[in-house]
């Protein structure tokens, strides 16, 4: 009876998994339209292709003499290296702040809260001044330590509640079994708080894939571009290549497709975790 009476919780839950789900099944649908098909004009919603095609995959992976799979080097080569670095980077800073007491402590967690209170888009000038002065320009190292500075700050919040929960006696009781303070935080900690880490590379990931304006700035040659901004040559100023541009997308969505299913159960765990302490 109970479950009847919340028959419009279903109901909500099914409106906004069709509201989440319809761009999605629209945009895969009309990587396999035709052109005509997509600009004839027509008002009806057609998720079926009249006419499949995979002539739009074809076109983008080869177009511009297969500059796409260029794009798409960058891109994971970016976003792996992004990835690894900021996992680093926020493990040691977080179990510093979980498991050390030092002077400007509580001021250290207030800069990384505080750098999450702008938009990344005022980080762009201040970034590529840095970046610029290194001559790091237009080169995979400047894009991956700009990435590193925008990914860190969270993961680092986000580890650090995960090394809170793990109990200070299990690295008491190791070091007395002889191991060292890096290998107590190597064998004991780092396999406690993996759900914590699956997070922090799936959110590095993202960022480094995703992130179009900063790559725009830094990235100054076409052989350097990373997806997201080789998908703008698919609109220009008078239309945009929908069938192109589609086709571009979902292909731009299956690596963070596989790490999102290869995470999974890492990531489940680890967001019901994190958020608790004790």
């Amino acid at each position: 009876m109970g479950k009847a009476k919340n028959w419009w919780v279903h109901v909500l839950l099914v409106i906004a998994s069709i509201i989440a789900v319809g761009p999605v099944v629209w945009i895969l649908s009309t990587s396999f339209k035709t052109e005509q098909e997509i600009f004839a004009g027509s008002t009806d919603i057609n998720f079926i292709p009249n006419e499949f095609t995979t002539s739009n995959y074809e076109h983008v992976l080869t177009a511009n003499n297969g500059m796409f799979l260029t794009w798409l080097t960058n891109s994971v080569i970016i976003a792996v290296l992004t990835t690894i670095l900021g996992v680093f980077l926020s493990a040691t800073a977080a179990y510093a702040l979980s498991r050390f007491k030092f002077i400007g402590k509580n001021m250290v967690n207030y800069s990384f809260l505080l750098t999450q209170m702008f938009p990344g888009s005022l980080l762009v000038i201040p970034l590529y001044k840095i970046v610029d002065s290194m001559g790091l320009l237009n080169s995979y190292l400047g894009l991956i330590l700009a990435y590193s500075t925008v990914a860190v700050p969270f993961c680092v919040m986000m580890l650090k509640n995960f090394f809170d929960t793990i109990p200070y006696e299990l690295e008491e009781a190791a070091r007395v079994d002889g191991l060292s303070p890096f290998g107590t935080f190597w064998r004991i900690v780092l396999p406690l708080a993996l759900p914590g880490l699956a997070i922090t590379a799936f959110f590095s990931f993202i960022t480094a894939w995703n992130e179009f304006l900063i790559a725009l700035t830094f990235m100054t040659t076409e052989s350097m571009y990373t997806l997201p901004i080789g998908l703008q040559q698919f609109v220009n100023q008078f239309r945009t290549d929908w069938h192109y541009m589609s086709a571009g997308a979902i292909i731009v969505t299956l690596p963070i497709l596989i790490v999102f299913l290869l995470a999974q159960r890492f990531l489940i765990s680890g967001l019901t975790s994190g958020g608790t302490k004790g």
